[in-house]
């Protein structure tokens, strides 16, 4: 099982939106693939799907449920976990309800190929902790000067107080390709200068597309509605490079789960 935590420094990025997206891509590889709704206090991916969960994460906080029971299966053959919407007890995670996520996470997990965690923008505890926690990481940013500057926040952060180095980099809405590989280059050369012990890869640039409004406005996947349209294309090119890089080889929840234990 290969476990991305993906993340922004800024809200408004498109983040939650590529996730569902690259799920639905892996899914479309034959890859069994589950999200976690990481932004426990503002959940989106089951609104942006038109769901209606009985059951959240709240319910496995509170000990009435296990994480397998509130598994929920969508209509594009990915799985969800559910967070709660407006739910600020779940803003900062406590050291008791981590510890409980921990315990019933290798269960879980087991079965899939790929564990998605959409996390929520910022810098919070929460970020950090999924970003720890997973195997890989995503920072997606946005060709706005406020959405490059906190991505290299984020990712300084990160390192910083868990001296997490390796980081891949999506720059989403660019008017052309040439604009994406700028901005990755602008961060490279920021963090080559004051934190060299890093190393940022680039996925791709995501073009802009009113149709990704159209999308979340019908509750309905991008790639469901557009399957032919450029975008599409690069969310597809940036899932088959992940598929191509494993750097987790084969002990994908073997290495996350002596990940799990070091909290």
């Amino acid at each position: 099982m290969r476990s991305i935590a993906i993340a922004s420094g800024k809200g408004g990025v498109g983040k939650t939106s590529f996730v569902i997206n690259l799920a639905l891509a892996l899914a479309q590889c034959n890859q069994k693939v589950l999200i976690f709704d990481a932004d426990l206090g503002l959940a989106n991916v089951d609104v942006m799907l038109g769901l209606s969960p009985k059951f959240d994460i709240r319910h496995v906080l509170t000990e009435k449920l296990s994480l397998k029971d509130i598994i929920y299966t969508t209509d594009y053959n990915f799985d969800i976990i559910p967070a709660g919407s407006g739910a600020i007890e779940l803003v900062n995670l406590s050291s008791n309800q981590k510890l409980l996520l921990k315990a019933q996470m290798e269960e879980t997990f087991k079965n899939y190929d790929f564990l998605l965690f959409d996390s929520s923008a910022g810098i919070s505890e929460n970020v950090l902790f999924f970003l720890l926690l997973a195997g890989e990481r995503i920072i997606l940013c946005t060709p706005e000067p406020t959405s490059i500057a906190d991505a290299y926040a984020l990712i300084k952060v990160a390192y910083k107080k868990y001296k997490i180095k390796d980081f891949y980099l999506i720059v989403n809405m660019i008017s052309n390709n040439l604009e994406g590989k700028r901005i990755y280059q602008q961060i490279l050369y920021v963090l080559e200068r004051f934190l060299p012990e890093i190393k940022l890869s680039y996925l791709g640039g995501l073009p802009y597309d009113e149709g990704v409004k159209k999308a979340i406005k019908s509750q309905i996947p991008y790639l469901i509605l557009y399957p032919e349209n450029t975008l599409s294309s690069k969310i597809k090119e940036i899932t088959l490079k992940l598929l191509k890089f494993n750097p987790q080889d084969d002990k994908g929840l073997e290495t996350f789960l002596e990940r799990l234990v070091k909290f």
